[in-house]
């Protein structure tokens, strides 16, 4: 029988297609969903949260079942997957929509959170202060459908082949050691 005891997670590292395309691996993890959170427009579109105006962060929502994959285990990738000492940008995706983001739910997730962070930053995996925003869930909003699965759907794309399938490459080579994958 399958287990409803699902528990979510929303964050943002950067550009959601890397992010969606790597947790989507993990055991445990029963779906990621790209989206938009953290600004003031109601529904934005694609368009609008890339102007920055929004102040909307490329997100991803992750529906996961604890008794297989842990909150901590999540936010371990989280910060193996972007650099969060980087100020509104990975890389070359430039502006606030890519800022490193953790959103909660309660204080209990918020507490969890700041201390996830502690731990990676006094970890010496990145160089210098993290300025990952820990701040409350407000609403959530899906991105618009193509951007679901994008790099399944689009891995010659040129960003995708470019920056997404590298760091997969990156992702599976570390967690696939921990035995942390799912069956190809």
């Amino acid at each position: 029988m399958e287990n409803k005891n699902l528990e979510y997670v929303t964050f943002g590292g950067g550009c959601f297609w890397c992010v969606e395309s790597c947790f989507n691996l993990l055991k445990g993890v029963e779906s990621v969903i790209s989206g938009y959170a953290g600004g003031h427009k109601e529904n934005p579109t694609y368009e609008e949260v890339c102007t920055g105006e929004t102040g909307h962060a490329e997100v991803v929502q992750i529906a996961y079942n604890p008794e297989v994959i842990s909150y901590d285990q999540l936010m371990d990738v989280f910060f193996f997957l972007h650099d969060p000492t980087q100020l509104n940008r990975q890389g070359n995706d430039i502006g606030t929509q890519y800022r490193s983001v953790i959103f909660y739910k309660d204080e209990a997730e918020k507490k969890r959170a700041e201390d996830a962070l502690k731990k990676s930053e006094s970890s010496g995996k990145w160089t210098g202060k993290y300025v990952t925003e820990i701040t409350p869930l407000p609403e959530f909003y899906p991105a618009e459908q193509y951007h679901q699965g994008y790099y399944n759907v689009n891995p010659t794309q040129p960003y995708c082949s470019a920056v997404v399938g590298p760091k997969i490459v990156k992702f599976k080579k570390h967690y696939g050691e921990l035995g942390m994958l799912n069956a190809e």
